[in-house]
């Protein structure tokens, strides 16, 4: 099955399509990479998301017209990763949708809400469209995250020691994919939201992140600043957990600021992205990691990665693209498996993982042009994921 899968994380600066041929092989699930493309959302719709999100008041009438606008984004990127990644041929498209809100309260997920209705999708491609992934997790007690922990932990399964997918986007997250426990997966805390939101405070919005790591490497870790930060209660907090913007944003770092007088830019920004490296570093080893196979945004800090392999000392840390998975779409396929789990009936979560009650089938379908055929249901669940090529393409 040819699935596009789509994502816009919780830096909201961009939508990524992947494609994949995705197919089972008794308890293999192959996974074919047919290729990314990216588009930025316009500067106005990300403007206008920043200005929505918490702990920013909006109304009604604006997460309508974000909910249509981020929709429409979508669609055109869907209806392009269609053409050109998959000749036209794709039979189904996987929307994670842009997250707005996730609403934890003393460690308990009540609800999540993704913007970008999948009816623009559907209209503009044709194909059926799989969404709401998350919320189906929520309601069965988990936190609706790390979703890709699935992903992880099929791909990873077999790999010598312990080895850990981490995910540096907006927030960091980890899935300890093996080892002689069960598999778990947490959201560590910030990897860019504190690092961007301190760049865009610094530089009066010139800036929107920290290209190349410039900034943090012209500054020094204010050690007073960063153990203010890390006596923050999120990281003592036992798994499975989740977090996201709406705690780790620009309020948040400014009152950390308080009573610090007027601190140089480059070094809030060294600080931060130390936090990051720390955080995920005693995340890392917490649960013995003897690996760590990263992807997102956060890989192209070298400053943060150099920080991050100096936290984990011995622990290798390699890219995901070294096993096949490239590292800038390894979250757009991940969502592309998510659908092609959902249509055929197969769960999308692992409790563990999540802290759910039970695994679940995930999302909501939205019929395309034609008439709506499901393939049959699986016969099993995959207990593994190949990243390969067709037969035919050998």
């Amino acid at each position: 099955m040819r699935v596009v899968g789509l994502m816009s994380g919780t830096s909201y600066d961009a939508v990524d399509a992947a494609g994949a041929d995705l197919w089972l092989e008794d308890d293999t699930l192959v996974l074919e990479p047919l290729g990314m493309v990216s588009a930025p959302y316009p500067g106005e719709l990300r403007t206008d998301l920043a200005a929505a999100l918490p702990p920013a008041a909006t109304t009604m009438r604006e997460v309508c017209r974000l909910d249509t606008r981020v929709g429409r984004a979508f669609a055109a990127l869907a209806a392009r990763a269609d053409e050109e990644l998959c000749g036209g041929r794709a039979e189904l498209i996987a929307s994670h949708g842009q997250t707005l809100y996730h609403w934890s309260e003393d460690g308990v997920v009540h609800g999540t809400l993704q913007l970008g209705e999948p009816a623009w999708i559907a209209e503009a491609t044709g194909r059926p469209v799989v969404s709401g992934f998350r919320s189906r997790d929520v309601a069965a007690g988990g936190q609706g995250a790390p979703l890709v922990s699935m992903v992880d932990v099929l791909w990873l399964r077999g790999r010598p020691g312990v080895p850990v997918a981490l995910n540096l986007g907006g927030i960091a997250n980890l899935t300890v994919a093996a080892g002689a426990g069960s598999p778990a997966a947490f959201d560590t805390g910030p990897a860019n939201a504190l690092i961007d939101a301190a760049v865009r405070h610094f530089t009066g919005g010139r800036l929107a992140f920290d290209e190349d790591g410039a900034m943090a490497a012209r500054g020094r870790v204010d050690e007073a600043l960063l153990h203010r930060l890390l006596d923050d209660r999120y990281y003592a907090r036992r798994a499975p957990k989740t977090t996201g913007k709406e705690v780790f944003h620009l309020p948040y770092l400014r009152a950390a600021l308080e009573g610090r007088g007027a601190p140089a830019a480059e070094d809030v920004v060294a600080t931060v992205t130390r936090l990051t490296a720390r955080t995920v570093a005693d995340a890392a080893r917490s649960v013995g990691a003897t690996e760590v196979v990263a992807s997102g945004g956060g890989t192209r800090n070298p400053v943060l990665m150099a920080m991050l392999r100096a936290e984990l000392g011995g622990v290798p840390v390699r890219g995901s693209d070294a096993l096949g998975l490239p590292s800038a779409a390894k979250e757009a396929y991940a969502f592309a498996v998510l659908g092609f789990l959902t249509v055929h009936g197969l769960a999308g979560t692992v409790p563990a993982c999540t802290g759910a009650r039970c695994p679940s089938v995930l999302g909501s379908l939205t019929p395309g042009r034609h008439a709506l055929r499901l393939p049959e249901p699986a016969a099993t669940a995959p207990v593994r994921l190949r990243v390969g090529r067709s037969p035919a393409a050998l």
